[in-house]
């Protein structure tokens, strides 16, 4: 559940640091800048730097260094690996440090990270970044954060000039990674639906803008889908009065012959359609196709 909505604080310019200056990073460093904050960065690449440094960004020899400037250190990195391999050979300049932490990786990685960091003498907030590098800076955008209350709390006004809005989850760092891991299922398998689907329009002579109006109508109706279903599965009702099952895997059958007579990998379809089949090899043909969640959650 999300904690005790906090009263925003106002924004004074916070001296910080920022490591990792990918398109993400970059961006961060930008948004900050246009804020007035004294920003330090490293980067394995120095040459990143080049275009911020001529801005008023100071480039740091080494992440020791980099650290050691100021007690907020955000990194934008790959995954946790890339952050142990960067702070541990700096591991005695962290002692006081707040490490908002905006890589991506799981809960459990979070939940180590965070041990760690206060095993040597840190704290560590985790991030998920519900933007994109251009969504940047805007009041429109979203970040998850999970961690000590009190570094949210203390840092809130700056982590806000990144997305304008920041959704705090709570004390356990791995809150926020679960978030972000959450909506990244069902950005990147959304997004390849639509890959596959265009795919199999230009095969069949269409091109992505013929079929845009029709997959944006398809997406812009699935929030009354969700909660409809949303609704019924928190109820463990799969009643199959809608929808079944069998009904389902009927049409995907149907999508992925297409897909094939078409000349197109079916790849995608023939995942769905084949967990689909689980389902029904579970007993649940006459049930709602939401069933699905209760067999996806046995292992």
């Amino acid at each position: 559940m999300n904690a005790t909505p906090l009263t925003p604080t106002p924004l004074t310019p916070t001296p910080l640091t920022l490591i990792g200056l990918g398109p993400m990073g970059h961006a961060m460093a930008t948004a900050l800048l246009d804020k007035g904050h004294q920003v330090t960065l490293w980067n394995r690449t120095a040459s990143r730097a080049d275009d911020l440094v001529e801005r008023g960004a100071t480039l740091a020899a080494s992440p020791e260094e980099a650290i050691a400037a100021n007690e907020l250190v955000i990194l934008s990195l790959t995954d946790y690996d890339a952050m142990y391999s960067v702070l541990e050979p700096a591991a005695a300049t962290l002692p006081g440090r707040v490490i908002v932490n905006l890589s991506s990786d799981t809960p459990k990685k979070a939940r180590e990270a965070a041990s760690w960091a206060a095993g040597h003498g840190a704290a560590h907030l985790t991030g998920g970044v519900l933007a994109p590098p251009h969504g940047i800076g805007k009041p429109e955008s979203s970040t998850f954060y999970s961690g000590p209350h009190e570094a949210y709390a203390k840092h809130r006004a700056t982590l806000e000039v990144l997305t304008g809005e920041t959704d705090y989850r709570g004390e356990d760092p791995g809150l926020a990674a679960l978030m972000y891991q959450l909506n990244m299922v069902i950005f990147w398998t959304s997004v390849s639906s639509y890959w596959y689907a265009i795919a199999l329009a230009k095969a069949n002579g269409l091109s992505a803008a013929d079929i845009l109006p029709y997959a944006s109508q398809n997406m812009t109706g699935m929030p009354e889908f969700l909660s409809f279903y949303s609704a019924r599965i928190d109820a463990d009702n799969h009643e199959g009065d809608v929808d079944r099952l069998a009904m389902g895997l009927a049409s995907m059958e149907h999508v992925v012959h297409t897909h094939t007579d078409s000349g197109v990998d079916a790849a995608l379809p023939s995942a769905v359609a084949d967990l689909f089949r689980r389902g029904m090899e579970a007993g649940h043909a006459k049930d709602s196709f939401s069933s699905i969640v209760e067999l996806l959650g046995t292992r």
